[in-house]
């Protein structure tokens, strides 16, 4: 069976979603897109050894964690992609709580050993409770890089920390390396905001990111660093619905050194997390190196149209065939 089918089937499952046609909804029509990153655990748990089948309790309860925290993130940025929109705010925020209700209940239903079990509900309560401050950050104005960075590792890291360690727990790993995989999977999440980050600065028309009140790794740099355009780059921004004023600021923002600044974040962080994998002595590497692959690829793809040296990309050799479907668009 579909993994994804298997997904919907086990939160179909979940005591009181059975009566929640509204909840239900939502879930299936997410899960009919097969969300990337709801295949974490999955990884993590064939990593140490596990089963897909043995995941999918973690894989459930991240899919709705991941929900909730985009229902309520949607509401919190004004997002005018978000289902508050149609649903209200009043349900939206009521269904996001369920949704984070029933990631709970799903791992303690499940079939796991008891350790492991309570082990994962408190990586994602914890996970839960630093996200929520993260968010509760984002809505503040961010002054400085050290800021941003703050706000990354609350808001983004975690869930991406917890997706691996909750899997990993899940599939019999021991303690020393599902705290590693955690760790690979904080430093993966910062990779998913820069890359993120770049893509909608560079997206047209203008993505939200350029609004005020929003945070971005690349416009934040050519507000903040020193640079002939400087004072431009602000002009430019409270008036980037305009398609021109949007294509200005965006040559400014290559210009500056903002998106060099963005790739070389991104790659760093690609190598610490190489650095960790590679001394991790796991059962099935291929679907957390797809994970990695995937997410730096168009880096590569970059750096070569460039001719540029990719020496910072030396080659797994337990690279599978990743595929590129699914995911962040290309940067």
């Amino acid at each position: 069976m579909d993994i994804y089918k298997q997904i919907m089937n086990c939160f179909s499952g979940i005591p009181c979603i059975a009566d929640w046609r509204e909840v239900q909804t939502l879930f299936h029509r997410i899960a009919s897109k097969k969300p990337y990153h709801w295949m974490l655990p999955v990884w993590a748990c064939e990593a140490v050894g596990g089963t897909a089948s043995q995941a999918i309790p973690a894989a459930v309860s991240i899919a709705c964690s991941q929900i909730s925290i985009i229902l309520v993130d949607d509401m919190l940025d004004s997002d005018p992609r978000g289902e508050f929109h149609s649903l209200g705010e009043p349900a939206t925020a009521n269904m996001a709580c369920a949704f984070q209700a029933a990631g709970l209940a799903v791992i303690t239903q499940c079939k796991a050993e008891t350790d492991a079990k309570l082990a994962a509900l408190s990586s994602l309560d914890q996970m839960t409770l630093i996200t929520a401050f993260g968010q509760y950050q984002g809505t503040q104005c961010v002054a400085n890089e050290a800021d941003y960075w703050r706000i990354v590792q609350t808001k983004s890291s975690p869930f991406f920390g917890s997706a691996l360690h909750i899997g990993a727990l899940l599939g019999g790993g021991s303690l020393g390396v599902v705290e590693e995989l955690k760790k690979l999977g904080q430093l993966y999440g910062e990779m998913i905001q820069i890359h993120d980050d770049l893509n909608d600065a560079l997206e047209v028309p203008a993505n939200p990111d350029w609004l005020p009140e929003h945070n971005s790794l690349p416009i934040l740099f050519a507000e903040t660093v020193e640079h002939p355009d400087k004072q431009r780059f602000g002009e430019l921004r409270r008036e980037a619905q305009d398609p021109k004023k949007l294509a200005e600021a965006q040559a400014i923002l290559i210009r500056c050194g903002a998106i060099s600044y963005g790739i070389d974040q991104l790659i760093q962080r690609y190598q610490k997390c190489r650095e960790i994998l590679d001394t991790l002595h796991l059962i099935n590497y291929a679907g957390l190196d797809c994970m990695l692959e995937k997410t730096i690829q168009p880096i590569k793809n970059l750096f070569e149209s460039l001719g540029s040296d990719q020496s910072l990309f030396s080659p797994i050799s337990r690279i599978s065939n990743c595929g590129t479907s699914g995911g962040s668009n290309p940067i």
